[in-house]
């Protein structure tokens, strides 16, 4: 490997690590990341690509091709999994667990290693990574390439499981607020639930296929037991999506319930200014035929003609009444 401008590490280098084969690992200065070779166990760099020295040193002196090199710096990228011989290159997305983030907002990891070195590369923190170094500084972590490209895998599975969970906390809250008729905000809290679903499912489909592809992949630094635990956390992988996609279907229904027991309430409202306005418009109808101011008018001498009026329009409600009892709209 060529070193960086007078031998400095490029900007963006966030940890050059040698693993020691028995679960720890030492960091590395820059001098001796080049001069690094297979015998002294895995390497691994780990960088932040947006810096303009980390992209020219993966471009031109990491000794990737271009299409590894372009990978590891492209901005948007898929899950997925390519194979070059002994090579693999490897993109996957983790839930986005940092404060003030939504989980849905998923970060992307780009690994290429053949089986002696891994270099990865990332523009926003992933808590994964983090789990992997501490377990390499507490002594307990990877012993080499593949332990490390399967235990970050593994971690990066396993902290989707918390988010998972709560979209079915989440989801059963809001179904029961629904069945008890709180319908107040419930619409846009169900639109909001829905859009993560399925923004976390649109990666996690692809990042299924990856993880397939990966298992399948010949590939001779990785061994039967390797091969093993990777298809055991595509499993998880696996339960986790199905479980979001039983989520997305519980909102889906919850949000048509909810819009139901709208319209049914929207409907009896409705229904009880219908029957208010069907009784008292000929009534009202009645009493301004009464009151018009023209000569000629019945009653206006007489002293129960007020009382006459009433009347009849008591015999109009009640006989209203009994129509619309008689017609069971009432």
């Amino acid at each position: 490997m060529e070193g960086g401008t007078a031998n400095k590490a490029p900007e963006g280098l966030l940890h050059a690590l040698l693993l020691d084969g028995l679960g720890g690992a030492r960091p590395l200065a820059w001098d001796e990341v080049t001069q690094w070779s297979q015998e002294q166990g895995c390497l691994w760099l780990h960088f932040d690509f947006q810096f303009p020295e980390t992209q020219e040193w993966l471009r031109d002196g990491s000794g990737l091709n271009d299409i590894a090199s372009a990978a590891l710096v492209n901005p948007e990228t898929r899950p997925r999994a390519v194979n070059r011989g002994d090579n693999l290159l490897l993109a996957l997305r983790g839930v986005n667990l940092n404060p003030g983030s939504e989980p849905d907002d998923m970060v992307a990891v780009r690994i290429w290693t053949d089986g002696h070195r891994v270099i990865s590369t990332r523009r926003r923190i992933l808590q994964s990574t983090r789990d992997v170094v501490e377990e390499l500084e507490n002594g307990s972590g990877p012993r080499n390439a593949v332990e490390l490209l399967t235990f970050w895998i593994d971690r990066i599975v396993l902290r989707m499981s918390g988010t998972v969970e709560s979209f079915e906390d989440q989801v059963l809250a809001l179904e029961e607020r629904v069945l008890g008729g709180e319908v107040a905000g419930m619409r846009l809290e169900l639109a909001q639930l829905r859009k993560q679903t399925i923004t976390i499912r649109r990666y996690l489909a692809p990042q299924r296929e990856a993880m397939n592809r990966l298992v399948s992949e010949q590939l001779s630094w990785m061994d039967e037991l390797s091969r093993l635990r990777l298809r055991e956390v595509a499993d998880r992988l696996i339960r986790h999506i199905e479980d979001i996609d039983e989520v997305r279907e519980r909102a889906a229904l919850a949000q048509e319930e909810l819009l139901s027991r709208i319209s049914e309430q929207l409907n009896e409202r409705s229904y009880v200014f219908t029957v208010v306005a069907t009784i008292f418009l000929p009534l009202s109808f009645f009493t301004g035929l009464m009151g018009i101011n023209v000569g000629g008018m019945p009653g206006i001498d007489s002293d129960t003609a007020f009382w006459i009026v009433v009347a009849m329009c008591g015999a109009i409600l009640v006989a209203l009444a009994a129509l619309f009892r008689l017609k069971r709209w009432l």
